[in-house]
């Protein structure tokens, strides 16, 4: 199939490249992750071996150019390790999408190349590790609320940060982070600036850890800032263009959330095939029932659609390196059914688990908490559809 507006292939077709890469964290993920991924969502330590190993594996800068310490791949590249990293344990996921899709690249697209030196390079080649801070404890999809402010000091050197920031994946353990705050308040969305901040500057306070349904092993606290002396150096783009940058990154991150999403579903869908080959009841395995196999197929049947929708987004990134033309409309479409898809899957993966779907002794009742988060965070489903249609509205 054709796409006639840019007479590109709209599915990304799979080179022998991307094969490769999904043997490798195929395997990488089942043989190292897996086997750990239900203690470490049991204690909510974050995985810190594992994490060092796929940056070591070039998966903490997928889209990165290796002149920068990244992997050099596409789009598609990074949503298939998303998918089989996801698919091991969403937590481990979660790390590898906001280091690659919201900050570096943000760094990427916005950066000078002083900065991408300074704060790219070291995170890239997964020596260190990135976050990304928007929200707010008061401040979530309205980010022209927050209450968080940069003031310029009198010499014009430096940004002074207050403030408080809350749900930053990574930020307990971060070592450089992309803020986002208020420098000219009164202009509201307008008047934020993205901010490189390095963690081992006076004035940064990691605050309380988030004790989360799901995701447990992914790392997520408050930021405290208090007299946080930022160098006006490393303003990320330009003052006053933080929110575009901040909408620009997510377009790229929802298709990170929507391919996480996709790993879960196809986790839970492939355990609760196999359990109703296994499961007997009624003189044979409960597969045999109608109502079994309806559910089966309503899985499989979202599973896929979901996946080719988040391949559709990657072809839509890659086009737009070319075009200039954002792809928030398939970002968005991607990540609204992918979340939802997998929330459905996991839920009948319960379902047909019966009782042990309840049970800590098997994954299926983490894939359906996991699952939860897509639906909201990097912008809830009620924001997917007012982005998509507001953009086929032609609103702004």
């Amino acid at each position: 199939m054709v796409n006639q507006l840019s007479d590109q292939p709209l599915i990304p077709q799979m080179t022998p490249e991307h094969q490769e890469l999904v043997k490798a964290v195929r395997n990488f993920a089942q043989k190292e992750i897996a086997p750990i991924a239900a203690e470490h969502d049991e204690t909510g330590d974050f995985p810190i071996t594992t994490v060092k190993q796929m940056g070591e594996m070039g998966l903490m800068g997928i889209e990165v150019s290796e002149e920068y310490g990244g992997a050099g791949m596409d789009t598609l590249a990074y949503a298939l390790t998303m998918i089989e990293i996801a698919k091991a344990d969403a937590s481990h996921s979660t790390i590898v999408s906001v280091n690659n899709s919201l900050y570096c690249n943000a760094i990427t697209k916005f950066g000078t190349e002083a900065q991408k030196q300074a704060f790219l390079v070291p995170v890239a080649s997964g020596a260190k590790i990135g976050a990304y801070s928007l929200t707010e404890p008061m401040s979530g999809s309205d980010a022209g609320t927050m209450e968080s402010r940069a003031v310029l000091n009198a010499a014009g050197t430096h940004y002074i940060i207050n403030g408080r920031k809350s749900w930053v994946t990574s930020g307990p353990v971060a070592d450089f982070v992309i803020v986002f705050t208020m420098t000219a308040p009164e202009q509201k969305h307008k008047g934020i600036t993205a901010f490189l901040i390095d963690a081992a500057q006076p004035g940064f306070i990691r605050g309380k850890k988030e004790p989360k349904l799901g995701i447990r092993a992914s790392a997520t606290s408050e930021l405290v800032f208090e007299n946080y002396a930022c160098p006006v150096e490393n303003v990320l783009g330009k003052p006053g263009d933080g929110f575009k940058i901040a909408m620009a990154v997510l377009d790229a991150g929802r298709i990170g959330i929507a391919s996480q999403a996709v790993g879960i579903a196809e986790a839970a869908y492939e355990a609760a095939v196999q359990y109703a080959r296994e499961r007997q009841a009624f003189g044979g395995p409960i597969g045999q029932l109608q109502m079994i196999q309806q559910k089966i197929a309503d899985m499989k049947t979202r599973l896929e659609a979901a996946r080719l929708l988040v391949y559709n987004a990657c072809a839509a990134k890659e086009r737009s390196k070319v075009t200039g033309e954002r792809f928030t409309t398939e970002a968005s479409m991607a990540k609204l059914f992918a979340s939802e898809a997998a929330m459905f899957i996991t839920d009948e993966a319960v379902q047909i688990h019966g009782g042990m779907g309840y049970s800590k002794e098997l994954p299926v009742e983490r894939y359906y908490r996991d699952a939860r988060i897509t639906r909201i965070y990097e912008g809830t489903s009620e924001v997917q559809r007012m982005v998509i249609a507001r953009n086929e509205l032609g609103l702004r």
